[in-house]
């Protein structure tokens, strides 16, 4: 017979060995849940952190592998892993370090079942937390572990309009639906907050929530068949994303999958001035504020480039010192775009010119402006080297579908068909190359997210397009650069005018990832100017090669001229090389001055009167090219430099030489 003390004991063994149970997993290996955290990451990608025996910890870079990060991956719901990465890359967790010396084969359930030296065996720290890039694709049908301060994670995310909205561009109302265990659920309104709202609008590419009638959505609501996702939400509002915010806790579901009192939940936003919906095909003008104090540069894609910020009338850049995906929001939402897709360091988006205005910004996310941010206005041993930038979320506008390139070796190049209403229907057709150009070029590439324009062409008989698209339906298009269409450009209208008409003029275009970008050094052309009296029979080579402005045509060869010289020391800062478009056979060889030409112009020397009247003319017929650093790309605005000159006669001065800047005269 048990005394009662051996009976206590005995119970408390079972229990034990019941816990026991509990934590392990059909395989027998322990039970844990993964999830992703750290600094200046994207929402699929992170510090993998493991919850286990109740307790938050990190793992180990040592032994590592990409076959570890697809296990972790797929545990986590994504197809795959893209890389890892060691030391802490996303920042020093805290707490156990669970895992260590992990060895994975890829083909394991849980990162639980792969070898390690076991729970909490570990002689690593936290510089050594090990990181993870997943593919953005999720698992279809994918299970996720529900469980009350875990983040939120689901298939997708989508705002469901009602039958008179989805006419509207871009949607920007109606009904919330996240798809979980690969079936479309709503979600109960019973603890959603503006906040939680606030996080869905910037998803969508969208600078804030608002109110709306909730009458009609009752009604919608009663008729509707529901399937309602079985727990609440809870965003701060600074999150980037939804799979950002925390899981609350599980909903009661009462009586046919309802959740009474409430109902489901209904999403209403403000989109940005470029972006606002139209019923129409056509779309609004490009916003354009007057006095912006943000700007973004470089950048190829709607709402993404260097950031620029405005302080006492020069634009500047920021340093990427403490740089994050709140601050990055911050900019994305005051510019009229969504939430930030990521924020990015090390000049990813080119390098700029000027000061450094802004250093170690810190933002809660709730800021109007970026200049609301606390920085630190010292921007001491911060280069341009690490300027910062963003990719924003920007409105699903479909510009792409009424715009397509035919006929390319390709798909970033080939002649430019527009979709176009001709008697109340809709045709393809093509784009009149009269005055087509590299502007127009920039925009057919944005419109269709294929980068920067490398080609504009105005003839396109090599490039067989769709035989039912021949017409010409777009003619006199004239752009600026900054428009987001084709539509948004000057053009003729519905009275298409083309002289050449169209066939083997038809407008194409050539588009490129990335692309150079040519800088001149102010500092070498102030350091170097000077005037120089030569005999025109000594400026035979410099005319013949056409370096003499124009008026030295009509000259008397006893006759001098009056030069202004100065070196030329040009960068290349984007991420492609700038080469002749003549390959090397094509080549001119000049006897005078005893070498090649490789293009016919390289770049243009005008010397502008104060009323910015053309006074004096050259050019550069050629280039030296050396390839001693490369960094990142910019954009066309930096190609340009003017200085100011102040010649009384006998000497001549140059100064504040100033790079994609407008100077006024006057």
């Amino acid at each position: 017979m048990l005394s009662p003390v051996s009976i206590h004991g005995l119970l408390t063994t079972l229990l034990w060995m019941c816990v026991l149970c509990n934590a392990q997993s059909d395989s027998g290996s322990p039970v844990i849940q993964l999830r992703l955290a750290g600094e200046k990451r994207k929402h699929y990608e992170g510090r993998v952190e493991v919850f286990y025996n109740g307790e938050w910890g990190t793992v180990c870079d040592d032994d590592f592998s990409i076959y570890a990060a697809q296990v972790v991956c797929r545990e986590l719901g994504y197809l795959d892993a893209e890389s890892w990465a060691p030391s802490a890359k996303y920042g020093r967790g805290e707490g156990r370090i669970w895992l260590d010396n992990v060895h994975c084969t890829g083909a394991e359930k849980s990162l639980a079942q792969c070898e390690s030296n076991g729970f909490g065996v570990s002689d690593c720290k936290h510089s050594e937390d090990v990181g993870v890039v997943c593919t953005q694709k999720r698992i279809p049908g994918f299970k996720f572990i529900k469980n009350h301060g875990m983040t939120v994670q689901v298939e997708d995310v989508r705002i469901r309009a009602t039958y008179s909205h989805r006419k509207r561009i871009p949607i920007t109302e109606g009904f919330l639906e996240v798809k979980d265990g690969g079936k479309w659920r709503q979600i109960c309104n019973e603890e959603w907050t503006e906040m939680n709202s606030r996080v869905i609008c910037g998803m969508y590419g969208f600078p804030g929530e608002k109110r709306f009638n909730t009458r009609p959505y009752k009604l919608l609501a009663k008729r509707r068949k529901k399937n309602y996702w079985g727990f609440s939400v809870n965003c701060t509002g600074n999150e980037a994303d939804l799979s950002d915010c925390k899981l609350g806790h599980e909903i009661e579901l009462k009586g046919n999958n309802t959740c009474e009192p409430g109902m489901p939940v209904v999403i209403s936003c403000v989109p940005g001035r470029a972006f606002a919906p139209s019923v129409s095909m056509g779309f609004r003008k490009a916003y354009r504020v007057e006095q912006p104090l943000v700007r973004l540069k470089g950048g190829a894609m709607i709402g993404e480039g260097r950031v620029e910020v405005l302080k006492n009338g020069e634009w500047g850049t920021v340093c990427d010192d403490n740089w994050n995906i709140q601050a990055a929001t911050v900019v994305c939402r005051e510019l009229g775009f969504g939430s930030a897709k990521e924020a990015l360091t090390g000049a990813r988006m080119g390098q700029g010119i000027g000061p450094v205005h802004m250093n170690e910004v810190l933002c809660s996310g709730f800021e109007k402006s970026l200049t609301d941010c606390y920085f630190n206005r010292d921007a001491l041993g911060c280069s341009h080297e690490e300027d910062a930038a963003v990719r924003c979320n920007v409105p699903a506008m479909g510009f792409h579908k009424r715009l397509r390139l035919n006929g390319g070796r390709n798909p970033y190049e080939g002649r430019v068909e527009v979709l176009a209403e001709r008697n109340g229907s809709l045709v393809w057709g093509t784009v009149c190359s009269d005055s087509w150009g590299t502007m127009e070029a920039m925009v057919v590439c944005r419109q269709l997210g294929l980068g920067f324009a490398s080609h504009a062409f105005q003839e396109t008989w090599y490039w067989q397009g769709d035989a039912s698209a021949d017409a010409v339906v777009m003619s006199g298009v004239r752009c600026s650069g900054t428009e987001l269409t084709l539509d948004q450009c000057l053009h003729h209208g519905k009275h298409v005018l083309c002289p050449k008409g169209g066939g083997r003029f038809a407008a194409g275009v050539s588009c490129t990832q990335t692309a150079p970008d040519l800088v001149l050094s102010s500092q070498v052309v102030e350091q170097t100017t000077y005037l120089e009296d030569r005999p025109m029979y000594v400026l035979q080579c410099a005319q013949e090669e056409h370096c003499l402005s124009s008026s030295a045509d009509k000259a008397d060869s006893t006759s001098y001229r009056r030069l202004l010289r100065f070196s030329s020391q040009i960068h290349n800062n984007g991420q492609s090389d700038f080469r002749p478009r003549a390959a090397h056979h094509s080549w001119v060889w000049h006897e005078c001055h005893r070498h090649y030409h490789s293009m016919e112009v390289f770049t243009h020397y005008d010397l502008m009167s104060l009323n910015g009247t053309k006074v004096a003319e050259g050019h550069k017929a050629s280039f030296c090219l050396e390839d001693t650093h490369c960094d990142e790309e910019s954009d066309y605005t930096n190609n340009i430099m003017r200085c100011r000159s102040r010649y009384d006669g006998h000497r001549i001065w140059t100064y504040n030489c100033h790079i994609g800047e407008t100077m006024t005269f006057g």
